[in-house]
């Protein structure tokens, strides 16, 4: 990518991978400039969302971010917080977590997946004035859906390892697999 082309994906929106009844819709912070500038969720190298899904077993195989559209087929999707392309999520004002909670909330009303799965403590902790959530499932509901914050999977999130990234994302994945009403007992 070239200085101009990120640049220009500045303040870009990147759609939604998305469709009713999910069993897990994974919640980004907001766009990275690569994923604005390619259209990819968590398209930023060094960004260890698709490794770590894979690890944690939502995923058969590791996808690339250009491979995003698979996941509809393991009942699975991605939205952000903020929908607006930033170089770092520091660059996002309080309110925009706020505006991107309720608009969150719509969304999941509307689609109404099992699951809502933020990947961000801290976003989730600001978009849903809950200053003591932790890593980990939440009490509450979310337009009906049961509701996890996990582990920023950015590169610049150092507290984490692949490996122990993808521990909680499995614990997810085990609340998903014993909860999910379409799974064989």
């Amino acid at each position: 990518m070239t200085p101009e082309e990120f640049r220009a994906a500045r303040d870009r929106t990147v759609p939604d991978v998305v469709a009713g009844g999910l069993r897990v819709l994974f919640c980004g912070i907001n766009p990275s400039l690569m994923t604005g500038a390619t259209g990819h969720h968590f398209a930023r190298p060094g960004n260890r969302f698709w490794p770590v899904l894979h690890l944690s077993g939502f995923t058969p195989r590791q996808l690339k971010p250009s491979e995003q559209n698979e996941l509809l087929d393991h009942g699975l999707g991605i939205t952000n917080v903020v929908a607006r392309a930033t170089a770092r999520a520091d660059e996002l004002a309080a309110e925009e977590f706020r505006e991107g909670g309720v608009i969150l909330a719509a969304k999941v009303e509307r689609l109404r997946p099992q699951w809502l799965a933020v990947v961000g403590v801290t976003a989730y902790r600001t978009a849903f004035g809950d200053r003591r959530a932790q890593i980990g499932p939440q009490d509450r509901t979310i337009g009906g859906a049961r509701v996890w914050a996990l582990p920023n999977p950015s590169g610049l999130n150092a507290h984490w390892t692949a490996q122990t990234m993808a521990e909680e994302y499995g614990r997810l994945r085990a609340a998903v697999d014993s909860t999910d009403p379409r799974r064989p007992a």
